[in-house]
């Protein structure tokens, strides 16, 4: 029996190196001991303190969040479901510290995919790189969007599992497929897996249209029945997260909406996904793509200013603003002036070098899946437009599925970040690896120049004609408007200034570009010249790229995001003496409504306290209508607040030296309590509406849709008690005693999709009232009223995984026995 070569794997091992040693250099603080400060983790943290804490009592994650916006799912805090796959994702990643581990993945799931399509390791190396480590991966990390950053890793290893299938190495592909696909899946980004599973369909209609003119039907059904199958794998294996997801939408902000809110004005619509002004947050200018290749072309991040040596103070001095002031106004305004009206935390940027050699490599490919493969660039580019293409992408929230669940069009770049490098190497080993290679670039050259002049033609074009206005150019004229006179003078002298600065921005951005195509014409021209050989070239393609992308992205994650544990830990998560004072309070049911900041992005309350407020994405449709026609008004609504058992205030501070104090409120409700009287309104508007002013300790706000629900008005009875038996996130217990019929208002969400009322056993019906908690009468006599968490969708969930898991072992026992198959290739 031949023995096994190790010299063909010291290529891949190397490569592997490489990617460790390159992201152990950038990462290195992480090696001591060092953990990011990242916002959106600090706000999860915040929200998911109790699930785990929950667990450590329990043995496992509550389905409910009682510390989020009075109750809400916590499957998009803290969810876990039972599976019996190995856990791929640590063997892939090393079991590395974060953010090393970011790093390494994306560039070993680059790296399989260029082995996958043939790329020599050189080139894979070089790719991988460029992928890893383009300027949104930081971005992302630094703010804490790690599901994301997951989810754009596992991008080519989900493509180089489908592509072996295409190949036909049917069981290996599938294989590779199910593994990448499932843990893709898995870090629960619908929208990133929206946008690569697109990606994946236009490819792979590519591949039909060969197989079409070829006649190979039977390669062209088993390759969609394979990957179909793997594709089914990897849905079953989240399915629990999956089903418990699309359920939940349905009642979020993302499922539509019943009430829009026009200032003072409430009226009653009848929406599905988010509306087009929200779905189009964070869209780009058309313009805004030339930041692939030129990064501070639009200036950056929104949270970068300018400095004393900046034209912006030069052209304010000459204004005759005085030096000291115009210096400071500087450092107040955003570098940042493209389409992203929110803001943005920084530049999208692939490297110049690796788009020039992906525009190089469109010439001299000559496989047509290259064209494929550009469409599914170009149509990313289209959704990241968003609303400044509106044609487009107006027509796609309307009738592509799923598009009106998602906001951030932007996003969408992640596409062309994963298939520009791919276009960039693949070109590469067409020119320096393959038999005419040299020949082949020798009669594209001219081409190539052309193509690339027409790229900066347009860039001057774009230059030329440009006026350097921005969207936020409206507000800081509004902001330096004199309020005497309405005079715009001041507010116009700034705009103009930065309109200044912007031009420079530009121009020298345009220059940069320029030197970076002079490198990438030099080096082919030299290597056509047999000045240079393609490995040397391929080397200094990788570093000066490498170096270029690291000096982009340590402006948005660097030593400075780093800090020691416990700092981290007492920074953000230490109590207050607001929050000491409240906790010595143990009923476990009360809220607490922290008043002082945003009070509806703010997590970090409900790390302590069962909160009022929030942070999260997708919110309940219900309670986002509470926030915006009762919670957000100037005064209290202390009827709506006493509903929702709000028994502290946590207020800010008089002066800014002191402390934020802490507020009780003894007219809090509780859990619940008798009514007296039930006032039934016609809709949602007239609901919440009512809310106004209603008296909530004896008056109860009913839709007449659940009118058969809700009945008559309950008979008096002054006796009548309703008290708080136990409180669990997933059950809750109440006793009561009445001499009449009553009617219960529990101080809990209205939720229907899982939660279940029983009174003494027995499944009873309840009433949404009060637009947002739950009500259901109750008979005389002496009750146990017990409301459960169950959402058939969990347990739904739990079933398909095993079934995937089954699947998914089928699948990866293909893949080994076609490598046992074949493993003469692996042998001399």
């Amino acid at each position: 029996m031949k023995k096994f070569n190790f010299k063909a794997l010291v290529p891949h091992l190397v490569a592997i190196g490489i990617f460790l040693v390159v992201s152990v250099i950038y990462c290195r603080p992480a090696l001591e001991g060092k953990v990011l400060q990242q916002s959106d983790i600090v706000h999860w943290e915040g929200m998911s303190h109790n699930s785990f804490e929950y667990k450590k009592e329990h043995g496992h994650f509550p389905l409910w969040n009682t510390h989020l916006f009075s109750g809400m799912p916590n499957y998009q805090v803290a969810m876990e479901a039972h599976s019996l796959l190995p856990d791929f994702h640590t063997i892939l990643t090393l079991g590395l510290p974060k953010p090393i581990n970011f790093f390494f993945l994306a560039c070993l799931c680059f790296y399989i995919l260029c082995c996958v399509v043939n790329i020599k390791p050189v080139l894979g190396i070089m790719g991988s790189l460029a992928f890893a480590y383009a300027s949104y991966n930081p971005i992302l990390i630094a703010v804490g969007h790690e599901s994301k950053m997951w989810a754009i890793a596992y991008m080519p290893g989900v493509l180089a599992g489908l592509l072996l299938i295409y190949q036909k190495k049917y069981l290996l592909g599938l294989a590779v497929t199910a593994i990448f696909a499932t843990w893709e899946i898995a870090f629960n980004h619908p929208q990133i897996s929206y946008y690569f599973f697109i990606t994946a369909g236009i490819i792979t209609l590519g591949y039909m249209v060969q197989w079409i003119k070829a006649k190979d039907w039977k390669h062209l059904v088993i390759s969609l029945v394979l990957a179909a199958v793997a594709g089914c794998a990897a849905l079953a294996n989240s399915a629990m997260s999956l089903l418990t997801t699309a359920e939940y939408a349905k009642y979020t902000m993302r499922g539509g909406k019943t009430l829009e809110t026009s200032g003072q004005e409430i009226k009653k619509v009848d929406t599905k996904g988010l509306d087009k002004d929200y779905a189009f947050s964070y869209s780009i200018n058309k313009s805004e793509i030339l930041t692939f290749f030129i990064p501070d072309v639009f200036g950056s991040s929104s949270s970068d200013h300018f400095d004393e040596d900046s034209k912006l103070v030069t052209a304010l001095t000459e204004k005759n603003i005085p030096g000291d002031q115009a210096v400071q106004l500087a450092y107040s305004l955003p570098r940042y002036w493209g389409g992203i009206e929110e803001g943005t935390a920084g530049t999208i940027y692939f490297g110049a070098i690796i788009c020039f050699l992906a525009i190089a490599g469109l010439v001299v490919i000559k496989n047509p899946i290259k064209w494929w493969v550009l469409g599914a660039a170009v149509v990313a580019i289209f959704m990241a437009w968003g609303r400044n293409f509106s044609a487009f992408n107006s027509f796609l929230l309307d009738y592509f599925p799923l598009y009106n669940k998602f906001r951030s069009p932007n996003m969408a770049l992640v596409i062309p970040q994963m298939l520009l490098p791919l276009l960039a190497v693949w070109g590469l080993q067409r020119i320096f690896f393959t038999a005419n290679g040299k020949e082949q670039l020798k009669k594209s050259f001219k081409t190539i120049l052309y193509v690339l002049g027409a790229v900066f033609g347009v860039t001057l074009l774009i230059y030329i004609f440009n006026d350097f206005g921005s969207a936020f150019d409206a507000r800081i004229v509004q902001a330096y408007t004199n309020p005497q006179d309405g005079s715009t003078e001041i507010g116009r002298m700034i705009v103009n200034a930065l309109k200044v600065e912007r031009k420079s921005m530009f121009s020298s951005g345009i220059f940069r570009a320029l030197l970076f195509s002079g490198l990438v014409i030099g080096l082919l021209y030299l290597y056509l010249k047999n000045i240079i050989k393609p490995l040397a070239a391929v080397v200094v393609f990788t570093v000066i790229n490498m170096i270029d992308l690291l000096a982009v992205d340590s402006k948005y994650l660097n030593a400075d995001h780093y800090m020691d544990k416990d700092s981290y830990q007492s920074e953000n998560f230490a109590p207050t003496a607001a929050d000491t004072q409240i906790l010595q309070d143990k009923d476990p049911h009360y809220r607490v409504y922290r008043l002082s900041g945003d009070r509806f992005s703010d997590a970090i309350t409900a790390y302590f306290h069962r909160s009022i407020g929030g942070y999260h994405a997708a919110k309940l449709r219900i309670y986002q209508d509470l926030i915006e026609t009762q919670l957000s008004k100037e005064s209290l609504n202390m009827d709506v607040l006493n509903m929702l058992d709000t028994r502290y205030f946590i207020v800010p501070p008089q002066q800014q030296q002191q402390a934020p104090a802490v507020h009780k409120n003894d007219e809090a409700l509780g859990a619940a309590w008798f009514i007296r009287h039930i006032k039934y309104v016609n809709g949602p508007v007239e609901e919440i509406k009512a809310l106004d002013q209603f008296g909530p300790k004896d008056t109860v706000i009913v839709d007449n849709s659940f009118k058969p629900i809700a009945g008559a008005d309950p008979a008096p009875d002054s006796s009548a008690t309703i008290q708080l038996a136990g409180y669990d996130n997933d059950e809750i217990k109440y006793a009561t005693q009445s001499a009449t019929n009553q009617f219960a208002v529990f101080s809990e969400i209205y939720y229907p999709a899982g939660w279940n009322a029983y009174i003494d056993g027995k499944k009873t019906d309840y009433a949404k009232v009060n637009y947002v908690l739950r009500g259901m009468p109750v008979p005389a006599g002496k009750h146990e009223i017990v409301f459960r968490f169950e959402p058939a969708s969990y347990s739904n969930g739990q079933k398909l995984i095993y079934a995937g898991n089954v699947l998914f072992f089928l699948a990866l026992a293909g893949g080994i026995f076609s490598l046992w198959k074949n493993r003469e290739k692996f042998t001399v």
